[in-house]
């Protein structure tokens, strides 16, 4: 089976709110996932945290063998630079 790391979608409409999830490609994207490793809030104002991820983690999962999406290797390096 195949790991990977991807944003599960949530939050309310027009109000997206991201999980980054490690899931197994058998499982639906939404469904169940092995670990939330972080999240991503897109619309993010004011105080609020626009990005959360645990960089170890996300090592350790790549590690392995779980793929990372592009968007979230994207973000992973964001995270990494702050």
């Amino acid at each position: 089976f195949m790991l990977t790391i991807i944003m599960s979608r949530g939050g309310a409409k027009k109000r997206t709110f991201y999980h980054i999830v490690v899931n197994d490609n058998r499982n639906r994207r939404y469904g169940l996932y092995i670990e939330r490793i972080g999240f991503v809030n897109p619309v993010a104002t004011g105080g609020e945290e626009r990005l959360r991820l645990d960089v170890e983690r996300a090592d350790y999962w790549s590690a392995q063998g779980a793929q990372l999406s592009v968007r979230v290797a994207k973000l992973l390096k964001e995270q990494r630079t702050q």
